[in-house]
């Protein structure tokens, strides 16, 4: 479940550099000066709020959690991450989008914005690792409920998360890829 939460922080994040870069160099109707630090202030904002948000819906969710079961659906990481990436990749495209025009007005302020989402939605992922690794259970969200949701993993369409043992699957707790042990 963390997988999903993480999947959008880094296209965020870089799309939000990207942006924040290429509006520096557009001196904008406040200025290089306000357009970056009204960009620094909007990127502590976001990342608090997207990293704090739901965290009760989250919690509740996962104080619930029920074994997984023989029957349940339970999808890969990079097939996960895929699947939100391309559920998503018009809204990430809008927002690159918005946050380079918003460039003209405030540089750099409306990148930083994005990358600040991309931050906090890193922060989350972790703080849900951090939960995982306690708990010693991986949290999953069944591969219907998140299809019906689009991609929410703390939506209204899910009912409960599945946990499984902490080896299980090919993502370490908070969403990252497992590692391997190299061979010697």
């Amino acid at each position: 479940m963390a997988v999903v939460v993480r999947a959008g922080a880094a296209p965020m994040w870089w799309a939000g550099v990207f942006a924040a870069g290429v509006g520096v160099l557009v001196p904008g109707v406040t200025g290089r000066r306000i357009g970056v630090m009204a960009g620094a202030a909007l990127f502590l904002v976001a990342a608090a709020v997207v990293a704090y948000g739901r965290r009760g819906r989250y919690t509740s969710l996962a104080r619930s959690a029920s074994r997984a079961g023989r029957h349940d659906v339970l999808q890969d990481r990079a097939v996960s991450v895929r699947n939100w990436r391309r559920g998503h990749r018009w809204w990430l495209l809008l927002a690159f989008l918005a946050a380079l025009g918003a460039s003209f007005a405030v540089p750099a302020a409306g990148g930083m914005l994005l990358a600040g989402a991309g931050t906090g939605l890193r922060l989350k992922a972790a703080w849900l690792g951090r939960r995982e690794r306690a708990e010693d259970a991986l949290l999953w969200v069944r591969v219907d409920w998140l299809s019906v949701n689009g991609g929410r993993p703390a939506g209204k369409a899910v009912k409960t998360y599945r946990s499984t043992g902490i080896a299980a699957g090919d993502a370490a707790p908070g969403g990252a890829r497992r590692r391997t042990a190299a061979l010697v």
